[in-house]
């Protein structure tokens, strides 16, 4: 008699493929806990339908370097110059060379700024 000896395959454990999946189950539960829920009253506020502009108050720093306030060309000397000390907005092109962002935020600082905010528009998503 001959038998057949077929060679025994190994088994897949798929123990270690749970014992993943369980533990990874466990962690979303603990760290979905920790952030305190937001109040159940709150609405947020939709402004989906809102068109963007720059505040009327704001420098625009175009993509050519140059600073303007309200449609005029404007320096950051002339802007401060008679202003109160006060936080300033700039509304920078999307092409503006970085360092001149940075030496007008500087300027701004030094002739009084109290502080300068960068106004951005967030991508939806």
């Amino acid at each position: 008699m001959i038998r057949n000896i077929r060679p025994r395959r190994k088994r897949d454990s798929t123990i270690a493929l749970i014992n993943v999946v369980f533990l990874m189950l466990i962690f979303f539960l603990i760290t979905g806990t920790i952030a305190p829920p937001l109040d159940p009253d709150l609405q947020l506020v939709d402004t989906s339908e809102l068109e963007g502009s720059e505040p009327p108050d704001a420098l625009v720093l175009h993509k050519n370097g140059l600073l303007s306030f309200r449609g005029q060309p404007m320096t950051p000397e002339a802007y401060m110059t008679g202003r109160d000390p006060a936080p300033v907005r700039i509304v920078p092109d999307r092409d503006a060379p970085g360092h001149r962002l940075i030496e007008v935020t500087g300027t701004l600082r030094r002739l009084g700024a109290t502080s300068v905010f960068v106004v951005t528009e967030k991508a939806l998503e």
